[in-house]
């Protein structure tokens, strides 16, 4: 990952820094978007929210396998941030960690980017890869349940190794609960699924392993149940508590509670730039990547059109068509000769 010291002697300058592009968002599409900069000739700065580059697939679930990056019959989350930090690093991105754009104006023909840590950067053009925003989990209303957070209460899974022989209550139907059931059952002690009702909203295929775990008692499938209560003390979770539609309650063993019950996602400073938006989603042209306002582009989960598919390569797709536009753009008295990557090679290397 970007050094700590790099990131120091970047937050503790300041004097405005100018740049080509300023990426928001340090997650995967994030990422690409300095690769295809670089390759013509663009160079980059980053600002994330987060201490750490990823975004989500860092954050949230690191060891989570991801299926359709091409190429990859099968890759986690946290190897292909680091695949592609390295193919970024060749073009020197700089990189605004632990801070977010607070404003963006206008200044002598360029974009004046300002972020939360006073930092400013001059920029000709603004990708936003932010994601879905800003996010954190939905917790459930479970009454002292910020007791245990981040000791027996987990809403990521960053190691899977830390659960390892534990009685593990996952809450939650959708793909990232059936996912940690199938992924966690075999380094468990025993995995509880906890879902109001026997119907997953998780991929079929999913629920089809998981239906044949739990024949097979590797899982067992607590339904209709929800979540009630907690027992234990001082942190340390000893059972948790469901109760059905009836109103029954059970008590499950459980060492660890991961309630899956997605993100709550906010836009942050984003809603008041101006931007067009649709459904908390920035609207954009799909084959330039460009937003309303000129020299501002989105791109990945945050950018919305007609017939939009939120897939981690449908951002990359995305981050190719607005560096191509930003460098036209840019120079528009320049012939632009398209040329592939095995012709051109990577520049400046």
């Amino acid at each position: 990952m970007v050094s700590d010291q790099k990131i120091a002697d970047i937050q503790d300058s300041n004097d405005a820094l100018n740049t080509d592009v300023v990426i928001i968002g340090a997650g995967p599409v994030g990422l690409f978007a300095i690769f295809e900069c670089g390759m013509l000739g663009l160079s980059c700065h980053v600002v994330d929210s987060l201490a750490e580059i990823g975004g989500q697939c860092s954050a949230l679930y690191p060891e989570k396998p991801i299926y359709d990056i091409p190429a990859y019959p099968t890759i986690n989350a946290e190897d292909l941030v680091e695949k592609l930090e390295e193919q970024a690093a060749v073009f020197n991105p700089t990189y605004h960690l632990n801070q977010q754009v607070v404003s963006i104006s206008d200044k002598d023909a360029k974009k004046e980017v300002t972020t939360s840590k006073g930092t400013v950067i001059n920029t000709k053009a603004v990708i936003i890869a932010a994601g879905a925003g800003s996010f954190g989990p939905n917790r459930p209303p479970l009454t002292g349940i910020e007791d245990y957070e981040d000791q027996s209460v987990f809403y990521m899974v960053r190691k899977k190794s830390n659960f390892a022989d534990k009685d593990i209550v996952i809450a939650g139907g959708g793909d990232s609960a059936v996912d940690w059931a199938l992924s966690l059952a075999p380094i468990a002690k025993s995995v509880k699924l906890v879902h109001r009702r026997d119907k997953f909203r998780a991929a079929p295929d999913s629920v089809e392993k998981l239906r044949k775990l739990h024949d097979k008692g590797a899982i067992e499938l607590v339904v209709p149940y929800q979540l009630n209560a907690l027992q234990g003390s001082d942190g340390v979770l000893t059972a948790v508590e469901v109760s059905d539609t009836t109103g029954a309650v059970k008590s499950l063993k459980a060492d660890v509670l991961l309630p899956f019950y997605g993100l709550a996602t906010d836009l942050g400073p984003i809603e008041s730039w101006g931007l067009a938006t649709e459904n908390g989603h920035i609207t954009v042209n799909p084959t330039t990547a460009e937003t309303n306002i000129d020299s501002i582009y989105a791109i990945g989960d945050i950018a919305t059109y007609s017939n939009k598919i939120k897939l981690i390569l449908t951002g990359f797709s995305e981050a190719a068509f607005a560096a191509h536009h930003i460098q036209k753009t840019l120079n528009p008295d320049t012939p632009h000769h398209f040329e592939y990557s095995t012709t051109k090679g990577i520049p400046n290397t």
